[in-house]
């Protein structure tokens, strides 16, 4: 059987266009067309083709190119244009929280096509990507056609009408290509043009003197006020163009004005970025500062289709532009990501400014970090049998996660005012002062080696902090459970926990899956020390703390000025610590609530863990297979709770970097190379320069 041949819609959609159909109607007619136009979005020209059969079907029907011309008409008076080219992709709302609240009304809520907004019908009409393509490839004659069509609505913007006393070898044709004597008046779309350059001027000129952005500008760009020549500029535009008989010169010098403001407004707008350096990032400011440079862009966009050479060209690249500002503009994941991202940077920055103090360069700095390391270790060990302890206590599993967690931050805020450290929480801070060093490093043969320079120093320096670690919590949670056993004549834990504490962290366990979720919750604090410190610099809470007169009634001026500095200098690490303690004190009571199987595993913890329940089993334990099994699950714990930790971080530096021309390739085999021909750099502090020289000392 022959198949039937599918009909073309064309002809019904337009037997049903009707000018005088309801406000709804008539939205949906070309909401149909442009999906007509669409097609399987699998062919930018079949796209381009379809619009082609579109004008010639109106242009072989006199009545339908009537009807068409009078539907444009009136969508013209019921919808205002001006909304859609001047505010469409900028949030009504400034602040951040309230604009994802939006988009996410925009995801779970229809729209409906019965609305007078020229944006939400705009964003109903032309919704894909595949919209913008084909719109930015349509060619000049095909515009020239869909002007014709429109007129009057969308004239011919390329007669000029020089005035007599201007030589026209004077006049640049490129720039006021736009300007038209058209009946002593502007066409209509050119009216439309001028009042959205009007209405987004207005809204640039009430954000550049928003107090969070005014007082963060330099002091050259609150001289300059160059939003308020942004504004002075636009109304002598409207002046000259809607002057009866505009004169090209005056047009011309106007356009100078408003560009020149407009490049004054972004350099503004760039000192605050400067002005972030200093004293933090603030995400409901970089979301204002982000729109406020996109309405910079917009102003010039609209210039250009009322003042180029070519306007129904721009104009149609324009309408691309918005299509996928308008995609842009309902993505949750662009708002975070757009964002987010210069807060992510600080955070970067000043996480490697720490980090620098983790990596180890010689064998002086090699063995401080050991000693550290073991100081750590001697915490850890206290941490330990405290952990213990509060297995005793018969309380709810929260409490219980509760006081674990407060055991954890305590001890590791001691390690940190002792200046100790602990191995596992040095990756997080490590990582974005490596992706600091490979942006710094370039795609060169010596920036290369300077790079893997680097990475030796920092896998030693990780090295020695686990192994003073280990090495030092493991005898000293041995020491101290025989102490105990001896003076009260019962183990630290009884023989059944023992078996428990080994068999939980045994190899052939899920212990190593614990502890790259483990990795994952050091990095997560990291995130928040660097988020936390932002936070404080950027409200001056040490300035608060130093010159706030009820603080300096309360400490003296002296103590206030000392809690100032320590804070500043501290802020970071408390932050890191505690989140990170009451992480691994509650997450796995709430994940077990959830009837979720995580669990933590930290090496240091993990060693002091694996002494006590040996000290419980005595001499018996080194022939128990499980005992062993454990021991040899450390040196992975530890692995996984330093490498997923750094991945992440280095992931995140590397984003915050902009570090994106160097070849990853050369850098691997160059590391490959180094672990090959000198495998001990990574272990021990040789030298790593070159080779001295016979003869030379």
């Amino acid at each position: 059987m022959f198949r039937k041949k599918k009909q073309d819609p064309l002809p019904q959609l337009l037997a049903g266009l009707n000018p005088d159909a309801p406000l709804a109607e008539r939205n949906l007619w070309i909401i149909e067309i442009f999906a007509w136009i669409r097609g399987q979005q699998n062919s930018v020209d079949a796209a381009l083709a379809r619009v082609s059969q579109l004008l010639d079907a109106i242009d072989a029907d006199a009545a339908l190119r009537e009807k068409v011309q009078r539907w444009w008409a009136v969508q013209l008076q019921t919808i205002d244009l001006t909304a859609l080219l001047a505010d469409f992709g900028f949030a009504p709302r400034t602040a951040f929280f309230n604009e994802m609240a939006e988009r996410l009304r925009w995801k779970l809520l229809p729209s409906t096509p019965e609305t007078i907004d020229a944006t939400v019908l705009f964003s109903m009409a032309l919704h894909t990507p595949f919209d913008a393509q084909w719109l930015k490839a349509m060619d000049k004659p095909l515009l020239e056609r869909i002007a014709q069509l429109l007129s009057p609505g969308f004239v011919s913007l390329e007669v000029m009408v020089v005035p007599t006393q201007i030589a026209q070898s004077d006049v640049d044709a490129g720039s006021i290509a736009g300007l038209e004597h058209y009946g002593n008046r502007l066409s209509p779309w050119q009216h439309l043009v001028l009042n959205a350059i009007t209405y987004c001027a207005g809204q640039i000129l009430a954000a550049g003197f928003a107090p969070e952005l005014r007082l963060r500008m330099s002091g050259s760009a609150k001289n300059t006020q160059p939003f308020y020549s942004l504004i002075s500029g636009v109304e002598e535009l409207r002046r000259a163009m809607l002057h009866p008989s505009p004169k090209a010169a005056e047009v011309l010098e106007a356009e100078e004005t408003v560009r020149r403001s407009l490049d004054e407004c972004r350099a503004a707008v760039a000192s605050i970025y400067e002005h972030f350096e200093d004293n933090g990032v603030s995400v409901g400011v970089v979301f204002r500062l982000r729109q406020l440079r996109m309405r910079i862009l917009r102003v010039r966009e609209l210039l250009d289709c009322l003042l180029s050479a070519n306007p129904k060209v721009i104009t149609a690249k324009l309408l691309a532009h918005l299509v996928a500002v308008g995609l842009e503009r309902q993505s949750i994941r662009a708002l975070i990501s757009s964002n987010s991202s210069l807060l992510a940077s600080k955070v970067a920055e000043r996480s490697a400014e720490t980090g620098e103090h983790y990596i180890t360069r010689d064998k002086r700095e090699y063995a401080q970090m050991a000693r550290k390391a073991a100081g750590g270790g001697l915490v850890m060990a206290f941490t330990t049998l405290i952990k213990f302890s509060l297995h005793a206590i018969a309380i709810s599993a929260f409490w219980a996660g509760f006081l674990a967690g407060i055991n954890y931050a305590i001890s590791f805020v001691l390690i940190q005012l002792l200046h100790f450290t602990v191995a596992t929480k040095q990756p997080a801070m490590t990582a974005p002062a490596m992706a600091a060093k490979l942006k710094e490093s370039g795609d060169t043969e010596a920036g290369i080696a300077s790079f893997v320079d680097e990475v030796s120093y920092l896998v030693r320096s990780q090295v020695a902090a686990v192994l003073g670690n280990v090495f030092t919590v493991f005898p000293m949670v041995l020491l101290l459970t025989w102490g105990w056993a001896r003076a009260t004549g019962a183990p630290f834990i009884d023989q059944h926990e023992a078996e428990q504490t080994l068999k939980s962290l045994s190899l052939w366990g899920p212990s190593v899956f614990y502890a790259a979720f483990t990795g994952v919750l050091l990095f997560s604090s990291s995130i928040i020390a660097g988020w936390t410190e932002n936070w404080f610099v950027l409200h001056h809470m040490d300035s608060a703390i130093r010159y706030n007169p009820r603080i300096t009634r309360f400490l003296g001026k002296a103590r206030a000025a000392r809690w100032a500095a320590f804070m500043r200098r501290n802020i970071s690490g408390f932050a890191s610590n505690i989140s990170l303690g009451f992480m691994l004190g509650l997450i796995p009571v709430v994940a077990q609530f959830f009837g979720l199987p995580l669990d933590i595993r930290h090496v240091t913890l993990a060693a002091g863990q694996i002494a006590a329940a040996a000290t419980s089993m005595g001499l018996g334990v080194l022939h128990f297979h499980g005992f062993w099994f454990c021991v040899a699950a450390l040196p992975l714990l530890g692995g996984f709770n330093i490498l997923v930790s750094f991945y992440l971080a280095f992931r995140l530096a590397l984003r915050a970097q902009n570090v994106s021309n160097v070849e990853r390739s050369h850098i691997y085999k160059a590391l490959i190379k180094r672990v090959l021909t000198r495998p001990l750099s990574f272990l021990l502090p040789l030298r790593l320069g070159r080779h001295t020289p016979p003869g030379e000392h």
